[in-house]
């Protein structure tokens, strides 16, 4: 049993905050169990005072979106020289900026469709590329913001440019891939299990997917072919890699197999602070790997450091 004293980084300014509580929630719960001495922090902007008055033994960042994993606080843990949990500021920054990570990918040999990052007001009533295409903010997660153009739409949504868009004037427009959903954990620089995330009544993967209860089913193995299975875990290491990751990361995939097995397969995205309850999506995959939920949260304030 340890004695460090961990702070649970939770909530935030991002509109992930509700997501991040969740996460946060369950961390500060099992660590709490594993013997350590927890702190919750519901992080605001005088974050750095606090710490400094904490001035806990590890940060374990359970913070989603925004602020939490696009570098920001890990500037300010690095600055005040904490250890922390997940990865440093330029990988963090770069995951959580979908063009510049889908280039530095793509460089290292993963597979990724034809995007283009744009102004939103740049749209206008003109598609920028042929349908169907996929519109995402270039640095928000948890689905926020994702518009799907189909081929039978005559012009882009006007949502994109309404005063009541919330995601940033940036967006990545993306080649529709169709297909399954796929993603794979990493841990340690080692992927985990890769899982089919199968929507249920859903589009596709999106926010009431991901936190609504029934929202989707996840099939851990996925049930595809062994070459593609490992494909996949070894394009996500790859992924990790590239980006610079450290700790835990999950990088999502689209697989079409419709015409036939090898078919198409294509990383989406890396995502750098998972979510972080027992049945999220990452802890499932390392329950299969016969990691308990503590202890693969003891994992991860071991693995905590600064300079990542």
């Amino acid at each position: 049993m340890s004695g460090k004293h961990v702070a649970v980084l939770m909530g935030g300014l991002s509109s992930e905050r509700p997501v991040s509580l969740s996460s946060g929630k369950a961390c500060a719960e099992a660590l709490d169990a594993e013997g350590y001495r927890v702190t919750r922090v519901d992080v605001d902007r005088n974050v750095g005072q606090v710490l400094t008055e904490l001035r806990p033994d590890v940060a374990f960042n359970a913070l989603h979106g925004p602020f939490g994993e696009d570098g920001t606080i890990q500037g300010v843990l690095e600055y005040l020289q904490i250890p922390y949990t997940h990865s440093g500021v330029l990988a963090s920054a770069l995951a959580m900026d979908k063009g510049q990570a889908k280039i530095v990918a793509g460089n290292a040999g993963v597979p990724v469709a034809e995007a283009r990052v744009m102004s939103r007001f740049d749209i206008g009533n003109e598609h920028p590329i042929a349908p169907p295409y996929v519109v995402k903010p270039v640095c928000e997660g948890s689905s926020f913001g994702v518009v799907i153009v189909r081929e039978d739409m005559a012009h882009p949504p006007q949502s994109l440019t309404s005063s009541e868009w919330r995601y940033g004037d940036r967006v990545m427009v993306e080649h529709y891939v169709a297909g399954r959903e796929l993603t794979c954990g990493v841990m340690g620089g080692k992927a985990l299990g890769v899982t089919e995330i199968v929507p249920q009544g859903h589009s596709f993967y999106d926010y009431d997917s991901k936190y609504v209860a029934g929202g989707s089913r996840h099939v851990l193995p996925a049930e595809i072919s062994p070459k593609i299975y490992q494909k996949i875990q070894s394009l996500a290491v790859t992924a990790h890699q590239a980006i610079g990751c450290r700790g835990v990361s999950r990088s999502d995939f689209r697989y079409d197999d419709r015409f036939s097995e090898d078919g198409e397969l294509i990383w989406l995205e890396i995502n750098t602070q998972p979510g972080m309850t027992p049945t999220s999506l990452v802890p499932e995959m390392a329950a299969h790997a016969g990691l308990g939920f503590g202890e693969f949260l003891r994992w991860m304030v071991e693995d905590a450091s600064c300079l990542r």
